[in-house]
């Protein structure tokens, strides 16, 4: 297995709160990897660190670029310094997010929306009704992106009258749209009956296996979580207290104990 995503002694302080301590991981190219931890562990501002939305106090975020990505200077592994870079640098270097909350154009398309991301990676300004619809490789790259999804017979729909499963489902092709390396999902069952759970985690599973992009995720439903998982990092208090694989994170006493509840 390849490393995609490394960060050493990640570190976010605000003023005496610690949110994130001295973090270490890798994030492999072949696992999916989910993170949990109970509210306030330090989820959300890991993501940030890892995305550019927050700068570290300390420590850096080493990422695999995507093939092709312009002027990148790696290290003897591959990867390439993204400590502190602004989110849209991060992401046109391969590192893409779906967000909890929706974040798609509701008035266009399906294909229209993947249209937007392929346009926004290549850093083209273009009037899109009249130039975008026309481009031939800009629209054969949305259908693969569409096919990879499942979201072939949701093409020309409003995302606004889309079901949530499919809007979520876009959101993935959204994040896909830029040929990312690494994916960061969040919460990406949240909502969703039990059905729509089934097909989202059987999507991630696949994808993660039929592309070269690395799936992580954060999520709050153990079944998914256990689902879906080939490794599991556990935060508290900001600081990884567990990784490994379900079987031995779920039995690990810390991780009883902090996530859990202990015992009882």
């Amino acid at each position: 297995m390849t490393t995609v995503l490394r960060t050493d002694g990640l570190t976010k302080a605000f003023g005496r709160l610690v949110a994130t301590d001295d973090v270490n991981v890798r994030i492999d190219s072949e696992e999916v990897t989910s993170i949990i931890g109970p509210n306030g562990a330090g989820k959300t501002t890991f993501y940030n660190l890892l995305s550019g939305q927050l700068k570290p106090t300390e420590g850096t975020v080493r990422l695999r670029p995507r093939p092709g990505a312009e002027d990148v200077e790696t290290d003897d592994e591959g990867l390439m310094d993204v400590t502190g870079m602004e989110p849209y640098k991060i992401s046109r270097l391969g590192l893409s997010r779906a967000y909890q909350i929706n974040n798609v154009f509701e008035g266009l398309s399906v294909i229209d929306n993947i249209r937007i991301a392929r346009i926004a990676l290549e850093n083209r300004t273009m009037d899109f009704t009249s130039n975008a619809r026309k481009d031939e490789e800009l629209t054969e790259h949305a259908w693969e992106v569409i096919e990879l999804a499942r979201l072939e017979e949701v093409a020309e729909t409003e995302c606004s009258n889309l079901s949530h499963g499919d809007t979520r489902k876009v959101e993935i092709a959204l994040s896909l749209g830029i040929d990312p390396s690494v994916v960061l999902l969040d919460e990406p069952t949240a909502g969703m009956n039990a059905t729509e759970t089934r097909k989202m985690v059987d999507l991630v599973r696949r994808l993660n296996e039929e592309t070269d992009t690395t799936f992580v995720l954060t999520e709050h439903d153990m079944e998914v979580v256990l689902g879906i998982s080939d490794r599991i990092l556990v935060l508290d208090n900001g600081s990884l207290i567990a990784q490994g694989a379900p079987e031995e994170v779920m039995a690990d006493e810390r991780v009883k104990e902090a996530y859990l509840g202990g015992d009882e």
